[in-house]
């Protein structure tokens, strides 16, 4: 940690200089002038918005537009800002997504994203360039309606970390190995059996912010943030996601959580326990501050068994002693008094965790006028995506067998290169191909995708992100577990992967229902009146998620795993959506593409890979006016701001 050009380090909760000896003696130094990350002394490079760790929340009303003046002030490295859950409607070239949406913003270049924040909700922005998400690169984005507010509001991110290695590395530690003392790297393991990439966390940070453990009980005493609340009053919080793999459990001691809203949609009102966020999802909940005045963790855990990663942060009550570290402990969960928590990617706890899981596809979203598109004659298509990582030899971050290749231009902007078809010579049912792998859709169609986590490449959930949409949630089905351990036993038999072969063992590259009765929309047990909204969800290992939209967004979007690796290792496609509507490029939109411009297919050949083993900037009101930001992307190394 730096502060100006001097170490400081941190003790009781506070950063004192390097030299200060006795801290009794020394004023501390201001904590927002520090990005503390987990309190680690040895500085590590970060690529952040204006200085910040999350970058600075931009707050917007329902209707206003927004521009954002983007900078790129890194020497190295190329940038684009994604608007995530943002659906783009009507300016696809805002989208953020290098050379599918726009060129990537080179060193010293400036970018102006220019868009409609159409519809209330908690939403993000993130670099969409390599690993720079990891790194730091992000920040909240709160839409709200244009009426008072409620009540107070709170908005927390949640993130991994790891103070000695940055993304990059990590990356390439994936691909080429990882070892740490001449011994291979782990994979960490979820409480359902299945498996972690290799990705070493060695803390979570909430806002910025949290403590390194070297055991369960002792840690470096590093700040942590603080949520104020007044006692009695009810509190919102907007919680983020925005790491690079782990699902994280949270919940807040003696403070149960009331479920409101989900990616931005009100959902029917859900009391839990705790919920778990996968990377790209956002959920609200309500507090209410009922408790006596006094200082509470709020707790976040990977759902790794053989690893201890934690987040902390602190509600503080009004009046409170804010010298004094909470002392509160979570619930205990009893056979006689079992705990509930939301958004689960498996369908039991073991037995000895007294929890019962609520699925996704359990809520209801709030509003009465809102179904699931419906199925027309002539007007409905349907598409299987098993996302996985498939393979004798090598195996790559898959689309149904396809590693995604990024085109060398902007396809949006160049019309007669928006859709690469892989060969179907190359990309078989039980064969990889490496191409520009894309879906067109036809303008006005009812698309139902059912995501895929199925056959020999199973074993990891993938929280799936969809740009250019909110689809609606109508079913979840999960592999067939132990209900007494949680382990995964076989995959969902619902699903036919077809490859001449048991499920087993195919590929799972050209799937369909075992029944075919259920085609066509005809699926038993799915919610069409009131099912929920999302744009990014789990699909969990073995299982597959029902998903629906309607395709009224001309434009080329992005569909990939949001798990940083996984999207960069290939698992990723475009979706080419009403292409004869695609809106013209804003005048002077930049062009690019290689030199000499003569794009050759993207290569199919299978080559060894990975296996996966602090206040707002600005505010503004009314219906007509615009919020104008300004962005600038900087490394810095853990230092003032």
């Amino acid at each position: 940690m730096m502060h100006k050009r001097d170490a400081v380090y941190s003790a009781e909760g506070r950063l004192y200089k390097y030299d200060v000896n006795n801290i009794n003696e020394s004023d501390p130094i201001l904590i927002n002038d520090v990005i503390t990350a987990d309190g680690w002394e040895d500085s590590r490079l970060v690529v952040v918005a204006n200085g910040t760790l999350p970058g600075p929340p931009i707050i917007v009303y329902e209707g206003q537009t927004i521009t954002v003046q983007v900078t790129n002030h890194l020497k190295s490295e190329e940038v684009t800002i994604h608007w995530h859950g943002i659906t783009q409607n009507g300016t696809p070239y805002m989208d953020g997504v290098p050379f599918l949406t726009q060129c990537p913003i080179s060193p010293g270049q400036t970018f102006v994203y220019k868009f409609v924040a159409s519809h209330k909700g908690t939403y993000w922005y993130h670099s969409h360039v390599g690993a720079q998400r990891a790194k730091g690169l992000f920040g909240a984005l709160i839409v709200r309606e244009k009426k008072s507010l409620e009540m107070k509001e709170h908005i927390m991110t949640i993130q991994e970390w790891n103070h000695d290695l940055d993304a990059d590395l990590e990356d390439a530690k994936m691909v080429f190995g990882f070892y740490e003392n001449r011994k291979k790297f782990q994979s960490s393991q979820s409480l359902d059996g299945q498996f972690f990439s290799n990705i070493k966390a060695q803390s979570g940070l909430i806002n910025g912010r949290g403590r390194y453990y070297s055991d369960e009980n002792s840690h470096n005493e590093a700040p942590l943030e603080v949520f104020a609340v007044e006692q009695g009053q009810q509190y919102r919080f907007r919680v983020i996601a925005a790491g690079q793999l782990f699902p994280w459990s949270i919940s807040i001691d003696n403070h149960p959580l009331t479920m409101i809203a989900t990616d931005g949609f009100d959902i029917e009102p859900q009391i839990a326990d705790a919920f778990i966020i996968n990377t790209g999802e956002r959920y609200d909940f309500v507090i209410t501050a009922n408790q006596t005045v006094d200082n509470y963790y709020i707790r976040a855990k990977t759902l790794e068994i053989n690893r201890n990663t934690t987040a902390e942060a602190i509600l503080q009550y009004y009046g409170a002693d804010q010298n004094v570290q909470p002392t509160s402990v979570p619930r205990q969960c009893t056979a006689d008094d079992r705990c509930v928590v939301v958004n689960c990617f498996f369908p039991y706890y073991p037995d000895e965790y007294f929890t019962d899981c609520l699925p996704i596809d359990n809520l209801k979203v709030k509003s009465d006028t809102d179904p699931a598109p419906p199925v027309h004659q002539g007007k409905f298509k349907e598409y299987f995506l098993n996302f996985a990582f498939p393979g004798v030899v090598s195996f790559p971050s898959t689309i149904n067998g396809r590693r995604f290749v990024f085109p060398t231009k902007n396809v949006l902007a160049d019309p007669d290169d928006a859709n690469f078809p892989c060969e179907e010579a190359d990309c078989g049912e039980q064969r990889h191909c490496f191409c520009t792998h894309s879906l067109s859709i036809n303008h006005g169609d009812t698309v139902q995708m059912i995501f895929l986590n199925m056959g020999q490449g199973t074993g990891w959930a993938h929280p799936v992100h969809m740009h250019g949409h909110t689809f609606y949630v109508l079913k979840i089905g999960y592999a067939k577990h132990d209900n007494r351990t949680g382990l995964k036993l076989e995959g969902n038999s619902d699903i036919d992967c077809r490859g001449g072969t048991d499920r087993a063992n195919s590929w799972c590259n050209n799937a369909t229902w075992s029944n075919q009765t259920w085609a066509n929309g005809n699926v038993p047990g799915m919610e069409l009146l009131k099912p929920v909204r999302k744009d990014t969800i789990i699909v969990p290992s073995g299982g597959y998620v029902i998903t629906r939209i309607k395709a009224d967004n001309p434009g080329v979007w992005f569909l990939h795993c949001h798990i940083e690796l996984h999207a960069n290792d290939g698992m990723a496609m475009l979706l080419n959506e009403s292409f004869p509507h695609h809106p013209s490029p804003p005048t002077g939109f930049p062009y690019c593409h290689s030199y000499p411009d003569n794009e050759t297919p993207p290569s199919t050949t299978t080559t060894p890979s990975s296996m996966p083993s602090k206040v707002p900037i600005n505010q503004e009101t009314g219906t007509t006016v615009s919020g104008k930001f300004l962005i600038h992307v900087s490394t810095y190394s853990s230092m003032m701001q």
